[in-house]
Parts: structure tokens; C-alpha cells; sequence
């Protein structure tokens, strides 16, 4: 049943899985409810996820720091963990996200919440595979999202897609389970070392990819594209 904000007395407000609202009611309703920490509307429909289990956290962490670490050595580049994310119509909060900044060229802005789409988005799954695989999934698609990880936790498996030509399609990895991104070079992951938990290891060849020629030629481009944008 679609909640009705004009319906609820004050005080009353509340956000269950399975309403159907604006992206502003959403919002709306949201800012005023501070005890709720997660919470995500998808084609105008509420999911309110479940508990994080320990086994997400972990790989959360992981992942945040993996991109971290990329952000440190990237100047012209933004990111964020479980951040609001104003995407088409919806409202959603992605596990990880990373973004070109607007001025050096990138699609998504925003001050309090991002705005449009960033370049790329990672999800953790493991109660939610159906909707990072289907609702999400098209979202991303159909929005723009350049670059899409999926880590799936009970099937021990990595899916990357990479957007092309308006579709999402798997991106392999090397024949040692390297994934290579095309949006921002020298992010590099090793997946067998990420889903291992053996984190020595994936940031060894994130170091790689951090000091390959591809990523020092990016680091240039985007300071030239952020003084362009002074100029």
C-alpha cells in the first residue's frame, strides 16, 4: 500500500518496504526520520534493506578501502560509502561509488547527496542478489552508470559490467582473475585475492595498477580538464 504523507498525523510519519512514492515524498519523509540509517526508493517503490550481516561488513570495509586507497593517488576524483545517490528518479545508496568531480569532466555534482549518475558503483550482495541484479542493475543501465561491481558473497563470485553502447555487458577478467577498469585506469582488482580476504594481495596489484603509465597518463588528463574548466 502507498504511504500518503498527507494522510499521516504528525509525528506519524514512517517509511515501510513496499511504498510507493515520489522521489521528493521519499525524501521528504526520510529527513524527518533520523533513526532510519539505510532506506532506498527504485522505480517509486520503498526497500528497506536488511540488518547488514558481518560477513558484508567485512567485505565493505575491503572494498572501501581498496577504492580508497585508489582515491589517495587520484586526484580530480570523488567517492563514498552507503552515500544517497539522486539517480533518475530514484534514491538509492550503493555499497561504494567513485566519481570523475564535475570539474574535470565527470556526470554526477551535488552538495548534500550525489546527483546523477557516478561513473562507477559497487555492491555488496548477499541478501539483496535480486535487486542488485535486476532493479539496480537496470537503474544503472538505463542511467548512465559507466561501470557496475557486483560482489556476490554467497556464490564467492565478481561480476563487473562495463556499459557499452547503452547496455551492460560482463567485463572478464585476465586468465589470474585481474579485473582492469576502462573509466579509470590503473584500477586494478585482483578478485580471487578480494574474495579470499587476503587484502596484502589486492592492494599489491592495485599498487601496479596506481603506478602504470595508464593511470599516470589519467592523473594528467584530469588536471588538464579541471584547468580547462578555470580557464
Amino acid at each position: 500500500m502507498a504511504t500518503d504523507i498527507s494522510e499521516n498525523p504528525p509525528g506519524a510519519l514512517s517509511l515501510e518496504t513496499g511504498d510507493n512514492l515520489t522521489r521528493e515524498e521519499f525524501l521528504s519523509i526520510w529527513e524527518q526520520l533520523p533513526h532510519i540509517n539505510r532506506a532506498e526508493l527504485i522505480g517509486g517503490v520503498v526497500y528497506m534493506p536488511s540488518p547488514v550481516s558481518k560477513n558484508h561488513g567485512r567485505m565493505d570495509r575491503r572494498l572501501s578501502t581498496w577504492l580508497g586507497v585508489y582515491l589517495a593517488h587520484t586526484p580530480g576524483c570523488d567517492g563514498g560509502d552507503n552515500t544517497t545517490s539522486l539517480i533518475g528518479e530514484d534514491a538509492v545508496q550503493p555499497d561504494s561509488y567513485l566519481a570523475i568531480l564535475p570539474e574535470c569532466g565527470g556526470s554526477s555534482r551535488g552538495e548534500k547527496y550525489v546527483e546523477g549518475a557516478p561513473e562507477f558503483i559497487g555492491e555488496i550482495s548477499y541478501s539483496s542478489v535480486s535487486l542488485d541484479l535486476h532493479q539496480k542493475l537496470d537503474l544503472y543501465e538505463r542511467e548512465g552508470v559507466r561501470e557496475y561491481l557486483v560482489v556476490l558473497l554467497k556464490s564467492r563470485e565478481i561480476r563487473w559490467h562495463r556499459l557499452t553502447r547503452g547496455k551492460f555487458r560482463l567485463m572478464p577478467s585476465d586468465v589470474a582473475g585481474v579485473y582492469r577498469s576502462r573509466v579509470f585506469p590503473g584500477l586494478w582488482l585482483d578478485g580471487p585475492a578480494l574474495l579470499d580476504c587476503d587484502m596484502a594481495k589486492v592492494l599489491a596489484k592495485l599498487d601496479e595498477g596506481i603506478a602504470s603509465e595508464e593511470h599516470q597518463r589519467f592523473v594528467v588528463e584530469l588536471a588538464a580538464r579541471k584547468k580547462r574548466a578555470k580557464s
